[in-house]
């Protein structure tokens, strides 16, 4: 029962994290342009970041379990390199609450999918 329970809870966060990235990364793109411009990081880092997560999200969807946990250990360390950023920069939490959360996710996904 437990274990039908986080594997559905695993299935969900799949999809949400996806559409979560899916959102913030082509719906807002415009925020994503001004926080990296805020931040002072060049043009080709926020369209490799981008690529990446796209990517790291496609993969979460798959069937193969691999390929689940490349996602998820992608999605995991670009939102750790996000917080320690936020972290660097001295951001108000507020800023940065979603990486926290987008990184507890990832290694949630990570942990019950090994």
């Amino acid at each position: 029962m437990i274990i039908n329970s986080i594997a559905n809870t695993v299935e969900i966060l799949k999809v949400v994290s996806a559409a979560a990235i899916f959102f913030v990364w082509v719906v807002r793109y415009d925020n994503i342009k001004k926080e990296f411009l805020e931040y002072n990081l060049p043009t080709w880092l926020r369209d490799l970041v981008g690529i990446f997560k796209l990517s790291f999200a496609i993969m979460l969807q798959s069937t193969n379990v691999d390929m689940v946990i490349i996602g998820a250990s992608g999605i995991c360390a670009l939102m750790f390199a996000a917080v320690v950023t936020h972290f660097r920069l001295k951001s108000n939490f507020r800023k940065y609450i979603a990486s926290v959360a987008m990184l507890m996710i990832g290694c949630f996904i990570l942990y019950n999918s090994i």
